[in-house]
């Protein structure tokens, strides 16, 4: 591989390590309206009572946005109209300091946030924010806050029973995981490892960068790309506890220097695909649900031969029909560059690379029902709406623009 193995060590609620360190009841989701999320609209006052009556066509749309940037002052709400594609603002749901990435839960009702900080109450650590979700009006209220136990947390899931929230820290390059409480707030943490080691670049990779985590489509396992070890960690997950303890093979390796970043699985839950960061490239792998294990299938580059800009990806989606694969290019490509995968045996071919209308496309969401995807450029503070060809899987802008300051990450909410 050429870098340092991967080495992590476990550590209980209070954050003591309890006593190994290693080289690398499904909650029932309700009939509801699930929508988009995040939204960053600096100066904009809440409108309460401003959702749409047809709520069986609108989504609730959060943005997470980057506060030390631009005019932003926390999550922005929005509503979402599937069948035109209409995005309109309902304005701050909640002032947060750097909220850059969100998840709303499945029953609807809360909404968490990491703070990508580096000193909280003191400590050189990120937070946690936990929210409730005010179904009529879109308003988030403030349940609680905890550490992290690692500086610059950058990403937070949910796992498939509702009751533990994932969190990554870039800064850290650790893991760690929460309990969800029946108010829905969060409880200290419940498991942590911090990834140890190196890779070949010696400026962005000179430790671990824990970059992305999830749980497999079984909540079996948790999974986490660590852009410093140009490794995808791969756990055993605890869903009573919300412990980690290494998986054998511990890790899923990719080409060195690459920087993996996000990962995102097939529908069918046989796949899953990863972009890289610093390589620009993306990943397909088959996935084994019993072992836990990925096996890389192809790799392909995200910009055309001639490209000779910054290569900086970052986010990653498959479609909901299981069809296509996005992912898009920072840097001066501005793009996001489009997949075919094949059913059979999940290898992808380009479908096209289109622009954003932006800078920075850190990331984008497609709607619940696949037929829109919304792109987040953080740069130039806009979110631009494209219709998805359901056929060829091309991005056409519908040509509205919505702007937001500093932009990081878009999520689906409920309308109630």
């Amino acid at each position: 591989m050429g870098t340092a193995v991967p080495r992590a060590c476990n550590f209980g609620g209070d954050g003591v390590a309890v006593g190994w360190c290693y080289n690398p009841r499904p909650m029932k989701i309700p009939r509801r309206i699930f929508g988009f999320a995040l939204l960053v609209a600096a100066g904009l006052v809440f409108s309460p009572g401003s959702l749409p009556q047809k709520r069986d066509a609108y989504y609730l749309v959060y943005v997470g946005t980057y506060t030390t940037k631009q005019t932003s002052k926390g999550i922005y709400a929005y509503n979402f109209n599937a069948t035109t594609g209409q995005l309109s603002s309902i304005g701050l749901a909640a002032e947060s300091k750097d909220p850059s990435f969100v998840a709303v839960h499945s029953n609807g009702k809360y909404l968490y946030a990491v703070n990508e900080i580096g000193d909280f109450n003191g400590s050189k650590t990120g937070a946690v924010s936990a929210f409730a979700i005010d179904p009529k009006s879109g308003a988030l209220k403030l349940l609680n806050q905890v550490s992290t136990h690692g500086a610059g947390p950058c990403h937070v899931s949910i796992d498939k029973t509702g009751r533990f929230v994932l969190v990554a820290n870039y800064d850290g390059g650790s893991a760690a995981t929460f309990a969800i409480q029946d108010d829905g707030s969060l409880s200290l943490v419940k498991g942590f490892v911090q990834h140890s080691g190196s890779g070949v670049d010696k400026e962005r990779q000179e430790g671990p960068h824990a970059h992305w985590i999830g749980t497999s489509p079984d909540n079996r396992f948790a999974l986490a790309a660590d852009l410093g070890l140009d490794d995808v960690l791969i756990y055993k997950f605890d869903d009573v506890q919300g412990k980690l303890t290494p998986n054998s093979p511990p890790f899923a390796e990719v080409k060195p220097g690459s920087g993996p970043r996000h990962l995102a699985f097939h529908p069918n839950g046989k796949f899953a695909y990863l972009v890289s960061e610093m390589s620009s490239t993306v990943t397909a792998f088959a996935y084994s649900a019993q072992k836990g294990t990925l096996s890389a299938l192809q790799t392909l580059p995200m910009l055309p031969k001639d490209y000779s800009g910054v290569r900086e990806a970052a986010e990653i989606a498959v479609h909901p029909s299981g069809k296509f694969v996005y992912a898009s290019n920072r840097g001066t490509a501005n793009s996001i560059a489009a997949y075919k995968i094949d059913a059979a045996k999940g290898t992808l071919t380009p479908a096209g690379i289109f622009s954003t209308k932006g800078m920075t496309p850190r990331n984008f969401a497609i709607d619940p029902t696949g037929a829109f995807l919304l792109a987040a450029n953080e740069d130039s503070g806009n979110i631009v709406v494209f219709r998805i060809d359901a056929t060829t899987g091309a991005l056409t802008p519908t040509g509205q623009v919505e702007q937001v300051p500093a932009p990081v990450c878009i999520t689906f909410g409920p309308v109630e």
